[in-house]
């Protein structure tokens, strides 16, 4: 049994069909990317799993279904979610920020905080410092330590690179690899980066208009030709 297993999963806006049977599933410490254009579905997707959309298919984690469960519970079960629209309170300090993610995690307030001022020294610099003042790299930076700060075992991260510059996007790529080695977290996360995405993930997914076009390896989509051109730059 896998840790997270998405079945045959639409979403639904209203009326409005986002997502079309899409399946896939990651093991617990694996890493996963989806990749594809903007309006692929890929938030959606992330989304759904948080209870964020009306669906239909079948979702669970660790065995437990989330299909019908409202997001406060799904992030008590486990799942940590920093969305690419980062949602931060643009007036609120940096580590008031953080501790709005502690809700669910009240106990694990302290340990968390460090290790995120561990994987973002320059949080633990800025704490006092506004949102609002802060560059993109910083507050996607802040988005990713709220969502470790509900103690998650798997972290859904939105666009972590969107808008930000290459050396910023490699130091985001180092702390997610080390939630993984060192913290044993599972991630999945999602790109239009697609070279950003397959230094990271184990298997990557191809979405295109709310369903999955292709998936594989990162060598294998490498070797596809139109896949390459497509996504790769080659």
């Amino acid at each position: 049994m896998a840790f997270l297993e998405i079945e045959n999963l639409s979403a639904f806006y209203g009326k409005a069909q986002a997502l079309h049977d899409v399946s896939f599933d990651v093991e617990e410490g694996g890493a996963i990317a989806l990749i594809g254009a903007n309006g692929a579905g890929k938030s959606t997707l992330l989304d759904s799993i948080m209870g964020l959309t009306t669906t239909t298919g079948d979702m669970r984690f660790d065995g437990a279904s989330l299909v019908g469960k409202s997001a406060s519970h799904v992030v008590k079960r486990g799942i940590g979610y920093a969305p690419e629209r980062f949602n931060l309170f643009p007036y609120m300090t940096v580590r008031d920020n953080l501790l709005v993610g502690s809700y669910t995690a009240r106990d694990d307030i302290d340990k968390n905080m460090d290790m995120i001022h561990t994987l973002f020294p320059r949080l633990a610099e800025r704490e006092d410092q506004e949102t609002s003042t802060q560059s993109g790299g910083e507050r996607q930076m802040v988005s990713l330590g709220r969502a470790l700060m509900t103690s998650p075992r798997l972290l859904l991260v939105d666009e972590p690179t969107i808008g930000l510059a290459p050396k910023v996007c490699l130091e985001i790529a180092e702390v997610l690899r080390r939630l993984r080695g060192e913290f044993g977290l599972t991630v999945v996360i999602t790109e239009q980066n697609a070279n950003f995405a397959m230094t990271l993930a184990e298997k990557v997914y191809v979405m295109e208009s709310g369903h999955i076009a292709a998936s594989g390896t990162p060598a294998e989509l490498a070797d596809d030709e139109r896949l390459a051109a497509a996504y790769f730059g080659h």
